[in-house]
């Protein structure tokens, strides 16, 4: 199985991702190979960015790079009228590249036209029905909530943001040890209370932040596995549940 990699490489989570797929193509339990990282910036717009691609390059895969920024800078317009012209660029600059199925992982831009050019999935922080958004606003949620249960899924991705057909998902606990002590100290508080006092120093935040990370890593590891050896369709109407494999 040939993988196309879509990243921003904003930082921890996305490159996570990476090496744990990275990895697991190594071991051999996902069969296939990676044909392409493209980033959506150029290298020294960020540290975290010229990190990722140091990475790539040390690893010989393909690294293709388009600055976003750049392009609504020299554009001046705003991204909506732009976006599907930079779309159209970086499928001409991937033209050369075939590959059977491409990922979404810390790509932070809605890119309409590369759902439809390439078959995408997308790795999202949440489980199906739940948080729509950023990794950010699920953990608010799931604050807000008093959940001492959420999880992420992997699913298609279509013209509507994180909303694409699920095919696995997985769930796991925030109610061990770690997190008891945690939960009491804001059992009585509203969310604003806790944003205004806490804000994103809050430890519970920052420990669902922690095990999200690492639950996200296997399971895009074991979707795409699954996936390599025909163990999981994305035409599969019926999404995996994966909570038993990696927990």
């Amino acid at each position: 199985m040939k993988i196309g990699w879509f990243t921003s490489a904003g930082g921890e989570g996305s490159l996570g991702l990476f090496e744990s797929t990275l990895n697991a193509i190594n071991a051999r339990n996902i069969n296939g190979s990676i044909s392409f990282v493209f980033i959506n910036k150029d290298y020294g717009e960020n540290k975290n960015s010229d990190k990722f691609m140091d990475i790539v390059q040390h690893n010989k895969i393909p690294l293709i790079t388009f600055s976003s920024k750049k392009f609504k800078e020299s554009n001046k317009k705003n991204w909506s009228e732009l976006r599907s012209n930079f779309d159209h660029k970086i499928i001409n600059l991937l033209d050369d590249y075939t590959v059977n199925i491409a990922v979404q992982a810390g790509y932070m831009l809605i890119a309409p036209l590369l759902c439809k050019h390439f078959t995408t999935i997308n790795i999202h922080p949440a489980l199906p029905g739940e948080t729509i958004g950023t990794w950010k606003k699920a953990i608010w949620d799931v604050i807000e909530k008093k959940s001492y249960e959420t999880g992420a899924m992997v699913h298609v991705s279509t013209q509507k943001v994180d909303e694409g057909p699920v095919i696995s998902f997985g769930r796991y606990s925030l109610n061990d040890e770690n997190f008891r002590e945690e939960w009491k100290i804001i059992e009585r508080m509203s969310i604003k209370e806790i944003k205004d006092k806490y804000g994103e120093d809050l430890r519970l935040f920052n420990l669902i932040r922690q095990k999200g990370l690492i639950f996200e890593r296997k399971l895009l590891s074991e979707t795409l596995a699954r996936i390599s050896n025909n163990q999981i369709s994305l035409k599969n109407n019926n999404p995996v549940d994966l909570s038993a494999s990696i927990s």
